[in-house]
């Protein structure tokens, strides 16, 4: 049976995001298994875990935002950013105030540069930063231009800080967690991590990893993968008319007379970078297409075979 679709699982700590794909490429009994957004070990919540063709999809569902909640240690920093580090500073006598913290917390809202931690994924000429820190290696790690829409104190018990975070794609909530202890003079790392959604795909649809193991040796996996056919729902739809699904599957451009729906609003607020999605007349996702040079067609780019 063709399993193509998308996974949301509840990661748990323990395993890597590596783990969790090749438990699901278990579980499923194929290769084709891929993740987007990849959670520290430590870290738990939504992790996309898709298979099949909608591992294609993952440039796509790479961009999307992304909420967490979690708490920050104060007191002093550690080499990796988080628990699992070792001190690089010593235990800070003072701690700020509530509203001190609040005001260091709200400044990191809005456009910011970033550094990656030292210990991530983030590659120097090819080699993951985690592997030369492993090897006191020096590198550099270049700051990267990300988003926070929201940095939100929930509870304060020193040295503990509960927050809510809302960030754009490839923000490092380790980094947050860093800065904001430099920032106030006392260090700080992250103490624990949950994802609550990333995009569209949110905690209440999510499914344990255990269960859907479980799920899938009892030959019931498709019940628990979302299909193609609701992936990206932010990008407008249209609907191809079945003499021009042809020309679709060739990767050729079509025009409004080829659809037996309106032609879709792609500069509309949420359009998902200009996307469209073509379904044939019977509800099948059959491609993704990107507006014409001139703007008056659609040209597919991302055919399902």
């Amino acid at each position: 049976m063709a399993h193509d679709g998308l996974i949301v699982i509840d990661k748990p700590a323990g395993p890597t995001s590596h783990d969790v794909v090749q438990r699901v490429r278990k579980a499923l009994g194929v290769r084709r298994v891929g993740h987007g957004g990849t959670l520290d070990p430590d870290a738990t919540g939504v992790l996309l875990v898709a298979a099949g063709q909608a591992t294609r999809f993952f440039p796509f569902l790479s961009r999307e935002g992304k909420v967490y909640e979690g708490r920050i240690r104060l007191g002093f920093a550690t080499d990796t950013h988080d628990a699992s580090g070792r001190p690089i500073s010593e235990e800070c006598p003072g701690l700020p105030g509530r509203d001190d913290l609040s005001l260091a917390m709200k400044a990191f809202e809005g456009d910011i540069l970033q550094t990656p931690p030292r210990f991530s994924a983030k590659k120097i000429a090819g080699t993951p930063g985690y592997k030369l820190a492993r090897a006191d290696r020096e590198f550099t790690l270049e700051p990267a231009a990300v988003t926070i829409a929201r940095f939100i104190l929930r509870d304060y018990r020193p040295p503990f800080v509960d927050f809510e975070a809302a960030c754009s794609a490839g923000t490092y909530i380790r980094s947050l967690a860093h800065d904001l202890g430099q920032r106030l003079g006392c260090g700080g790392h992250l103490a624990a991590l949950r994802r609550r959604s990333v995009g569209p795909y949110d905690l209440a649809q999510a499914v344990p990893l255990a269960v859907f193991e479980e799920t899938a040796q009892r030959g019931h996996a498709a019940r628990l993968i979302l299909p193609l056919e609701q992936l990206l729902p932010d990008a407008p739809t249209a609907i191809v008319r079945p003499e021009a699904e042809v020309r679709v599957r060739n990767g050729l451009p079509i025009g409004p007379d080829h659809l037996s729906s309106p032609f879709p609003e792609l500069a509309r607020a949420g359009a998902a970078s200009g996307l469209a999605r073509l379904f044939s007349s019977d509800g099948k996702l059959i491609a993704l297409a990107r507006p014409t040079v001139d703007g008056a067609g659609l040209h597919p780019f991302l055919v399902i075979s």
